[in-house]
């Protein structure tokens, strides 16, 4: 027998392995189950938690910001991807369910929706599920389990089909930092809409709770949207469609001194529909003037040399082109006038001797 400290090692090592081997399968299957389901639940978890890249921040000390609120109505075509589907299927949820069972699970904080309709992220207007479903009479069940109080609510106790509004704040901002115009969603707050409308009545808006983006961020960039109507498979996720401020929506509020929304100093649709392009302008000019772009008009800009002849130039061939158009009609014109005269007969002129044959005279010559 070979008893080198080689193989005498070697020996230990799987005499070892065998004993692992054979305490492994000495474990009761209960305790190994357990143990199994402990690692599946640890690295379910661990996926879960993950938090996808999101939006750069909104710096704080941001040289020029505009806080702009917008209602988005979900049956335009370019919103009604937040409204599909109103009942989970096949894996997939609308923006309404996936934010209600996130503020269910703890994970995203929902706040109040006060009268003023401003956002109030603190520790006082913070509501708690279970207010939200009392207050909007949404079915749900407490369930006691090993002395834990823990809530059972069934997606189609959801009024999931009701919401068909959303109220967003949007703050359009120039980065110094990073020389860059941005515009970023800050909140988001669905609005639920009951009423009789079907009926000639009109429906009721009821703004439920707002919601900080920032913080649903990471979740929703793991929601994916159906993002075509001609393309079933085509997909987007929540995150990225607000990044990308694929949405329409009208203004109703911005933020001012006297913290008023449109509706107070605009009397009429028209009034409303003037102010809101107002202020949509002026977002617009902030973001070309940003780039660069002067606002001089364009017909008072100055040009270069080089420019100035060339357009100075090419005038004068336009003038000098006119000219000989004008030359040519012209002579068209009298050449067929003439044309167009009868002519006149000339009869052959007479000799004095034949109009006055009477007064003939002879001169003769003497010789």
């Amino acid at each position: 027998m070979n008893t080198t400290p080689f193989f005498r090692k070697a020996v230990l090592c799987a005499v070892a392995c065998a004993s692992c081997a054979t305490l492994t399968q000495a474990q009761p299957a209960a305790r190994r189950a357990q143990k199994e389901t402990q690692q599946s639940t640890v690295q379910k978890l661990a996926v879960e938690g993950r938090e996808f890249p999101t939006a750069q921040e909104m710096p704080a000390d941001a040289s020029w910001r505009r806080d702009v609120y917008r209602s988005l109505d979900l049956n335009k075509d370019a919103n009604a991807t937040l409204y599909f589907p109103t009942m989970p299927q096949g894996g997939r949820m609308n923006l309404f369910t996936y934010l209600f069972k996130l503020v269910l699970q703890g994970k995203v904080k929902a706040y109040e929706y006060t009268l003023d309709g401003n956002e109030h992220f603190d520790a006082k207007h913070q509501m708690k599920p279970t207010k939200i479903m009392d207050t909007y009479e949404i079915y749900y069940e407490k369930v006691d389990k090993d002395g834990k109080t823990s809530i059972r609510l069934n997606d189609a106790d959801l009024p999931s089909e009701a919401v068909k509004l959303y109220f967003i704040k949007e703050s359009s901002y120039y980065d110094q930092h990073t020389a860059s115009f941005r515009t970023k969603v800050t909140a988001i707050c669905p609005v639920l809409q009951r009423g009789d409308s079907e009926f000639g009545g009109s429906e009721l808006r009821n703004p439920m709770f707002w919601v900080n983006y920032e913080e649903a961020a990471p979740y929703l960039s793991k929601l994916e949207l159906m993002g075509s109507n001609l393309n079933n498979a085509a997909t987007v996720s929540a995150d990225d469609y607000f990044t990308t401020n694929r949405y329409e929506g009208e203004i109703y509020k911005v933020t001012n001194l006297q913290d008023k929304i449109l509706a107070n100093y605009c009397p009429t649709d028209s009034a409303m529909t003037k102010e809101q392009k107002r202020i949509e302008k002026e977002l617009a000019d902030f973001r070309r003037h940003v780039w660069g772009h002067d606002s001089i008009p364009a017909d008072t800009t100055l040009t270069d040399s080089l420019a100035e002849a060339d357009a100075k130039s090419a005038n004068r061939t336009t003038r000098a082109a006119a000219s000989r158009k004008r030359d040519r009609s012209a002579s068209v014109k009298s050449s067929s006038s003439k044309s167009s005269k009868p002519a006149k007969s000339k009869a052959p002129k007479s000799s004095k001797s034949s109009a006055s044959g009477s007064k003939l005279s002879v001169r003769r010559q003497r010789h």
